[in-house]
């Protein structure tokens, strides 16, 4: 029953849902009719306020290229990748196989979801390798979880980082929002462990029995030759190039920095930037030398080009929210349909479904701040409680998203099709776990 469901969904993402960039212009299209259709501001002040907030939101759009840089550097560092390797080994059936998979992508994903998307791809492929019977369309699917339905929730969360980090786009409508409100609320922390739970133990079951199981080709996955070693450097700049004690020097004082910030401002001091600036440091210190360093930034950066061109037109979309009255009119459509009880669950649900059309937590939120944080605060509900309940729901359609699988797929050399039936599955035990933890909510605690 699955495989046909798969297929439909597949055929319908790929003939109807276009590029993220085009996404970003058919929006501001919306967001301008809605503005004509809904305010009195006129056409000419519309395409006004558009371009006035095109170029506002440069910080934030940098700060998103870091977290992919700085994720793919890290999972890219040899250590890293012999870890991963090594985990490989150490299943001794299918089933333990796609539960580690699971559990190891949903575990990096709450610490970074870039470490986590290109990590796992790397554990698959080993896993593939060294675990005979493994059914490889599942083992890719979980190696997706993480992407799939934590990362909002971790260290690399964007839109509970971004309203703890000062000067934010929105912290005159809704101050700073510090991660201890968020992240580490015990709701938030709770809810975490429960999905990891749940869904570790469902991806064991959900393997085929023993001759049902679709294997990879050993073939796809052979080693490319080792580089040759470098010989011995001819000329201080190639010997400045392959030296450890550049990396050390720049680590050593940016680890000492972060020792001495943390100590003055604990856990709330955790924002964007120092998120950013951690991994970056331990990437440098992995790498080894600034040669291996320069190599790993140079292959990430392929992986942003994508956010360089979208966000100035997010940016965009959010001078005319802001500056045209539209938040208002949006703003006043949730607080007419929603009370404080129901509002979180509203927001959830809302923000899962665009989530499909508009497939990045850092954007949509751009998109939907403005007039989801001036309905909370008409209603009386908690800024933590919106954001948090936007970061949930912004993870509700991911697994069944193609586009942030796109990377892992390619290492993997699989179609999303291939994995979507299984996903399908994790999507319905999540969306029914997390909308109840939603509307049942005992309070939010902490």
């Amino acid at each position: 029953m699955l495989r046909p469901i798969a297929a439909v969904l597949t055929r319908w993402s790929l003939r109807w849902v276009p590029d993220a960039w085009i996404i970003a212009v058919l929006l501001t299209v919306l967001t301008l009719g809605l503005g004509l259709a809904f305010t009195s501001r006129g056409l000419y002040g519309l395409i006004r306020d558009w371009g006035d907030g095109f170029w506002s939101l440069h910080s934030f759009g940098m700060q998103m290229c870091l977290i992919v840089i700085t994720g793919s550097i890290l999972a890219d560092a040899r250590p890293v990748r012999a870890f991963l390797n090594g985990l490989a080994g150490l299943p001794r059936s299918p089933r333990q196989a796609v539960a580690l998979m699971a559990f190891v992508s949903m575990l990096l994903a709450w610490f970074h979801w870039g470490l986590s998307l290109i990590g796992s791809a790397v554990l698959a492929r080993a896993m593939a390798r060294r675990q005979r019977g493994v059914d490889y369309g599942l083992l890719v699917c979980t190696a997706y979880l993480g992407l799939g339905g934590v990362w909002h929730a971790g260290l690399s969360a964007s839109a509970p980082l971004l309203v703890a980090t000062p000067q934010h786009f929105m912290e005159a409508e809704m101050g700073r929002v510090p991660v201890t409100e968020t992240i580490f609320r015990p709701f938030n922390l709770g809810l975490t462990l429960l999905v990891v739970v749940v869904w570790t133990t469902l991806a064991a079951l959900l393997h085929p029995r023993p001759g049902d199981a679709v294997e990879a080709d050993p073939s796809l996955f052979q080693d490319a030759s080792e580089t040759a070693p470098l010989g011995r450097p001819a000329t201080p700049a190639e010997w400045l190039a392959h030296t450890p004690w550049v990396n050390l020097l720049v680590a050593g004082a940016g680890f000492a920095w972060l020792a001495t910030y943390f100590r003055s401002r604990g856990l709330a001091g955790l924002t964007i930037d120092t998120v950013n600036f951690g991994f970056l440091m331990l990437g440098i210190l992995l790498h080894g030398t600034p040669a291996a360093f320069l190599r790993s930034a140079a292959e990430a950066s392929r992986h942003v080009w994508g956010i360089i061109l979208q966000f100035p037109f997010y940016a965009g979309i959010f001078g005319i929210m802001k500056s045209s009255g539209l938040a208002e009119v949006i703003a006043g459509w949730f607080s007419a349909i929603a009370t404080p009880q129901t509002y979180p669950l509203i927001v959830y649900w809302y923000s899962g479904v665009l989530n499909y059309f508009v497939p990045s937590g850092g954007s949509k939120w751009i998109i939907e701040a403005p007039y989801i944080v001036r309905a909370a605060r008409q209603l009386g509900v908690g800024m933590p409680e919106t954001v948090l309940a936007y970061a949930w729901g912004d993870m509700m359609t991911d697994v069944i998203q193609p586009f942030w699988a796109i990377p892992l797929l390619s290492i993997a050399r699989l179609e999303f099709r291939h994995i979507l039936g299984y996903a399908i599955v994790f999507f319905i035990v999540y969306v029914t776990l997390t909308s109840a933890a939603f509307f049942f909510r005992p309070g939010w605690g902490g």
